[in-house]
């Protein structure tokens, strides 16, 4: 990405433009506050958090306060994280060459001092986006000291410095994102001694390295992510280094279906059609397994989940519209099948729960439905259906049956008009969208037990 080209390229055209140093605490307060009092949305693609999650992050960073976000698998912590880009200047300047990343009006390190002595007005300026300010790590067993605070670098050595020379250090990823944010993914997972490396930073705004210390009043905000149980299982966020995050903020799963369907919508990659009505049941299908007693809870239920679903039923119909010759290609009720199936390896039982895996998610699954049905087909009377399919008009569907032959086996039922209205379905949509519809009253049917539903062999047969 390029700059523009009228900005500054000195620190004396820099200092005449009034481009005064700004640490970044401030310079995200004051860009937090600009898009709040204009109107504007601070967190795009952020869904679920406007009245919990993201008031209290707001408050943090309105405080200057480094953050750690806590909350269970897939609830969207490290995308928030990402968003705080946004609230970055587009563009800042830096010494061009430097390797820290520093102002040129206010460098830090001794090889950017020494230049802007040197240079003075002439000290040459380059420009940074804003993309290029955060530094993300996932936290691992093996991560060292120096990848996140910097070592002594051999090679200088070896060109003839000394060994307590500060400009022999190789910096780490924090230094290397001075004037910017860090973000620390699953920080419970870094070794305790690794964790000790942070203390100076957060506090005494310096760094250690190799038993001296090197005055660097770094500018940084240190951002970071833990799930509850690894303060407990897999690791823990050492006392002192959580009593130096400011702020602790709880995340949590969407609170509504409406969110939900949201998120799976904003989220997942479809390869073919799937309804308003199939992206609910697979919301609430995720809301029951959250709730449900054979599922371990303290791994949580990604909201990863519900988007690879709604993405396997997509696929299913894609699959369908291939061997049928149907198009467009669009999700019915029979896909839903795919997704116990192909889904089971994401979830963690209870252990009690060994060989009962399928069962459990096809009965939620079905309650899911049966819930969805009620929502949106609640007041239409399906007894014209019931009767027709009780009468000898036998439905069959599968995943290789095409929607025409879904429509072809009932008669012209006026019924089925007001259903496909209440499922967002026009008459004049093509026979794979208005047979989704009708397959979604058969299923409702058959989960209200009016009418029978035999399965074999990849079909169904809706009958008396």
């Amino acid at each position: 990405m390029t700059a523009p080209e009228n900005l500054p390229t000195t620190a004396g055209e820099l200092r005449a433009a009034g481009y005064l140093p700004r640490s970044v605490k401030s310079e995200l307060r004051e860009n937090l506050l600009a898009l709040l009092s204009s109107g504007g949305d601070p967190w795009p693609g952020i869904v679920g958090f406007d009245r919990t999650v993201l008031p209290q992050l707001e408050r943090a960073l309105l405080a200057g306060h480094d953050v750690v976000l806590l909350g269970e698998r897939g609830q969207g912590k490290t995308r928030l994280l990402r968003t705080l880009i946004g609230l970055l200047d587009e563009w800042t300047p830096v010494i061009a060459g430097a390797e820290l990343g520093e102002h040129p009006l206010e460098p830090i390190s001794p090889a950017g001092r020494r230049l802007a002595a040197e240079l003075g007005d002439d000290l040459p300026v380059t420009w940074r986006h804003r993309a290029e300010r955060y530094a993300e790590k996932l936290a691992t067993p093996d991560t060292s000291v120096g990848d996140l605070i910097g070592d002594v670098d051999p090679v200088k050595v070896a060109e003839g410095r000394s060994l307590g020379d500060p400009e022999t250090i190789h910096f780490g990823l924090v230094p290397r994102a001075h004037r910017g944010i860090v973000a620390v993914n699953e920080l419970p997972d870094l070794a305790e001694r690794i964790q000790v490396a942070l203390l100076n930073v957060m506090e005494e705004r310096d760094i250690q390295v190799r038993g001296y210390t090197l005055r660097l009043p770094l500018d940084v905000l240190l951002v970071a992510t833990a799930n509850p149980e690894d303060y407990t299982n897999r690791g823990r966020i050492i006392t002192p280094l959580k009593d130096r995050f400011g702020a602790e903020i709880r995340t949590h799963y969407p609170l509504d279906v409406e969110s939900e369907v949201d998120l799976v919508r904003q989220e997942a990659e479809l390869v073919a059609e799937v309804g308003d009505p199939l992206i609910e049941v697979l919301a609430r299908f995720v809301r029951q397994l959250r709730e449900s007693p054979a599922i371990d809870q303290r791994s949580g239920v990604s909201a990863r989940f519900a988007v690879a679903a709604a993405e396997t039923v997509a696929a299913a119909a894609l699959r369908r519209s291939a061997i049928t010759g149907e198009s467009p290609a669009v999700a019915r009720p029979v896909d839903l099948e795919s997704v116990p199936a192909v889904l089971r390896g994401k979830l963690e039982f209870e252990s009690g729960e060994e060989g009962r895996e399928q069962e459990h998610l096809t009965h939620l699954m079905r309650r899911a439905f049966s819930e969805t049905a009620r929502a949106r087909l609640g007041g239409v009377n399906l007894r014209p259906l019931a009767s027709a399919v009780g009468d000898g008009n036998l439905v069959t569907t599968g995943e290789r049956v095409p929607g025409k032959d879904v429509l072809s086996a009932l008669p012209e039922l006026p019924v089925l008009h007001e259903v496909a209205e209440r499922l967002g379905v026009e008459p004049t949509d093509p026979p794979t969208r208005i047979a989704a519809a009708v397959e979604f009253a058969l299923e409702a049917l058959f989960l209200a037990r009016q009418v029978a539903k035999d399965t074999d062999d990849g079909l169904a047969v809706y009958g008396a």
